[in-house]
């Protein structure tokens, strides 16, 4: 590293991530490059965008760009707004203020519903059933009874949110979302050339909002290098904005690109106008080609030793520089910080009414990681062969609580979300022990694979040291599909291990998957029957349907013959290449079996209709499921082998 002119790297988190805790990887990042003697600094732009937006300035403008709209460009989201500004004027600023955690007291009024302006989103209360007074006239009575004033303000709160991030995607920018801002510009985009035009377009309101706060970090923090960690496709066009206004403003200096995404979706990059707006890309985990890249750019490295990192060369082409060298040990990596994020501004949001679920949105969790990478790497959905998943390194659980402590001094949070592909069993074991041993009073969740280690006795030991949920792949509930898939376990399997960590006080949510390689009706009906009796035996508490899709890194689509599939050619590009469509030939309509096998969960998780027959949710004609209604109540009766 020079020593002359040491770098001073400022860590970004673009929009959208999450709103309630900031995306680690900028903690990480920061962490470690402090560990090494780096000067590092971090800003979420993320949340400082949507704060902004929401301010009594920001809100003002907002109302400006409805009232430039003609009137019949007005959705009834806009007039809604429009009729109501006024109350929205008076109760942003509060409202935020009670998310916050700074104004407890102001769930009283909320939760009365006649302080808030109420927009279309709250229609969606009127879907809400007692399950025990369908008659009822309190929809959320259900939910959170007489004395849950501050969780049912939480929720009517998010749906006013909802409200306005809805104005601004009909009045300002159509692609505006709290979380998957401008995806369809960046997900699995062979061409540059919806993100270029986009970028190359005029700067509407977001833009510019996005850009001051961009300005005001460079003045901030005054970095000669800029990372720009990107996690999702809704994180791209943010991100290269950032960028755009980087290099109008500053181009002397240097910016990196990474993170999911780029490690994901960019590994065969060739697209020249991405370094229009980024200096390098680089890949996997980060620390070793940025400590690298750094090197190289402050003349200490020579370009031909940089490590998993694209270049725009003289003549304007890429090129993936690899040199080999080993990666920093997951030990030695340091500790994440949150110096710098404002973590009293986060916003404690409640979506979904389900306790489990709610968790992703709700409450500032300290994320950390036990391991990188997966132990088991041979799920053929998965990205096995990149080495977020492929290269498992593990840390002692004394360095894990030692990490621990050192983040709850800091931050003064207890609530940990260990953010793992699946955290090892004799890892998470380790850990509660010394967590036990040394009296840490902390709260923890995180993924795991649902096999047979986890029994009753080790789920009693981890809620005994602060487990509260748990989430996991039972992908779709079928045993031939679980084999294909080798996954690993089955279904019974599933059901005593979730079921174990239920009777020990822990919140369980199931990964749930449709659309797998020769996956037939019959099948996803079963599936569902297998999903409900899990519900109804008290295994799981919450799910989630995604559509499989076939990414080019795993084995289904290195290897579409051993799945019974014909994989269709990839449309030409040179920018991202992830999803690759395939031809399944038993036919099966998967779009339309998505929409009830959502609908039924939705309801489940809600504890409505368990008892029916879970034909009644499909709107077409499907055959009764072949699975005994009793197969999984049998199960949990009958001892693991």
């Amino acid at each position: 590293m020079n020593t002359v002119t040491p770098p001073r790297v400022l860590s970004v988190i673009p929009p959208m991530t999450q709103l309630n805790t900031p995306y680690p990887s900028t903690a990480y990042l920061t962490g470690f490059l402090r560990s090494r003697g780096v000067q590092a600094q971090q800003v979420d732009l993320a949340l400082g965008l949507v704060l902004e937006l929401l301010s009594p300035t920001g809100l003002r403008q907002i109302h400006a760009e409805v009232q430039a709209l003609p009137p019949d460009a007005r959705s009834a989201r806009v007039q809604a707004f429009d009729a109501q500004f006024e109350r929205y004027a008076a109760t942003l600023t509060p409202t935020l203020a009670f998310l916050q955690g700074r104004d407890a007291t102001l769930a009283h009024r909320i939760a009365s519903r006649q302080f808030l302006p109420e927009g279309p989103r709250f229609a969606a209360l009127e879907a809400y059933v007692d399950p025990d007074d369908p008659e009822g006239g309190d929809p959320l009575a259900w939910a959170f009874g007489a004395l849950g004033q501050q969780d049912r303000a939480r929720h009517l709160a998010t749906l006013y949110l909802n409200d306005l991030a809805d104005v601004v995607r009909d009045a300002v920018d159509e692609r505006f979302e709290f979380v998957r801002y401008a995806e369809a510009l960046a997900m699995s985009q062979p061409s540059f050339d919806p993100l270029a035009q986009a970028l190359a377009s005029p700067l509407n309101l977001v833009d510019r909002t996005l850009a001051r706060l961009t300005r005001q970090a460079l003045v901030q923090h005054e970095p000669t290098v800029v990372l720009l960690s990107v996690p999702f496709p809704g994180a791209v066009y943010g991100a290269l904005r950032i960028a755009q206004t980087i290099k109008a403003e500053r181009p002397d200096i240097r910016i990196g690109l990474g993170g999911g995404y780029v490690n994901t979706e960019l590994r065969e990059l060739a697209e020249p106008r991405l370094f229009d707006f980024v200096d390098a890309v680089t890949l996997d985990a980060g620390e070793r080609p940025l400590l690298a890249l750094l090197e190289h750019w402050h003349g200490t490295r020579s370009r031909s030793r940089l490590v998993r990192t694209f270049l725009r060369d003289e003549d304007g082409v890429v090129r993936h520089l690899n040199f080999g060298e080993a990666d920093i040990p997951f030990e030695e990596v340091g500790t994440p910080t949150w110096d710098g994020l404002p973590l009293e501004r986060y916003l404690s949001l409640l979506d979904m009414l389900n306790p489990m679920h709610r968790l992703w949105s709700d409450g500032r969790w300290n994320k950390l990681t036990v391991a990188h990478g997966c132990y088991w790497k041979k799920c053929s959905f998965c990205d096995v062969s990149l080495d977020y998943i492929s290269r498992f390194d593990a840390a002692s659980a004394q360095t894990l609580a030692d990490r621990i402590e050192t983040i709850v001094a800091e931050t003064g949070q207890t609530g940990f979300h260990f953010v793992d592909e699946a955290a090892p069993p004799k890892s998470l074991k380790a850990l509660a022990r010394e967590l036990q041993r040394r009296q840490l009073a902390i709260s923890w969740w995180g993924n795991v694979r649902f096999e047979k280690t986890f029994t009753p006795e080790l789920c009693q030991e981890l809620a005994d040291s602060g487990c509260i949920a748990i989430s996991g792949g039972l992908e779709v509930a079928s045993d031939r599909l679980l084999r294909l898939m080798q996954k690993g376990v089955s279904v019974e399997q599933v059901a005593r291990v979730t079921k174990a960590f239920s009777d020990a006080g822990i919140l369980v949510h199931a990964y749930l998957m449709y659309g797998f390689p020769t996956q037939t009706v019959q099948d996803t009906v079963d599936a569902l029957e297998y999903v409900r009796q899990m519900f109804d035996n008290g295994c799981i508490q919450s799910g989630f349907f995604h559509r499989f899709a076939c990414t080019v890194h795993s084995p289904v689509g290195q290897r579409p013959q051993d799945y019974g599939v014909t994989l269709q050619p990839l449309p030409p590009g040179a920018f991202a290449r992830n999803d690759i469509g395939f031809i399944d030939p038993t036919g099966t309509d998967h779009d339309t079996l998505g929409v009830a096998l959502k609908k039924a969960l939705y309801n489940y998780m809600h504890g409505i209709g368990l008892e029916e027959d879970v034909r009644s949710w499909f709107d077409t004609r499907v055959p009764r499921t072949t699975v005994h209604r009793h197969r999984i109540a049998r199960a949990l009766e009958t001892p693991a082998r």
